[in-house]
């Protein structure tokens, strides 16, 4: 068995492509009218309560129950980007985890939480430049060094 897609709910898939096109860089794989993949594997439905069959009040906006995580490897030119979208309505400041990787998180057009993390790879070169040594980095993000060394490396 293989993982497919990630399918969210959208009421405008026109609205809701340019929005992951203009802010993500997202590119299309597939385009159905009403259903759009992009080839990281996100895919956009309208209509979603006609695909599973449901209701259309069944069909929640917010349920803040899951995230949709991108990372970025140039972060503060992302959160530049994105003061380009005065409307987003943010679920708080841009924040730094005990690891070390900064992250910021908004919803989309539809309500979906939008996570978007400096790159995993660029929080530990940031730590190397700064002077920490690799098992510095190591206890710091909690990750053993040949992990961090693998990441490094892919």
């Amino acid at each position: 068995m293989k993982h497919v897609c990630m399918l969210i709910s959208v009421a405008d898939i026109n609205a809701a492509r340019k929005f992951y096109e203009a802010l993500f860089g997202l590119e299309v794989f597939q385009d159905y009218g009403k259903n759009i993949t992009f080839t990281c594997g996100l895919a956009l439905q309208q209509d979603f309560d006609w695909l599973v069959n449901l209701p259309k009040e069944k069909i929640l906006k917010k349920s803040n129950n899951a995230e949709i995580v991108f990372e970025e490897q140039d972060f503060d030119g992302f959160l530049n980007k994105l003061k380009e979208y005065p409307d987003i309505e943010y679920l708080g400041e841009v924040i730094e985890h005990s690891w070390g990787q900064r992250v910021i998180r908004f919803y989309d057009l539809d309500g979906h939480i939008i996570e978007v993390g400096e790159d995993m790879k660029m929080v530990i070169k940031r730590f190397l430049a700064s002077g920490m040594t690799m098992e510095e980095v190591s206890v710091k993000m909690d990750a053993s060094v040949e992990d961090l060394t693998k990441l490094l490396n892919s």
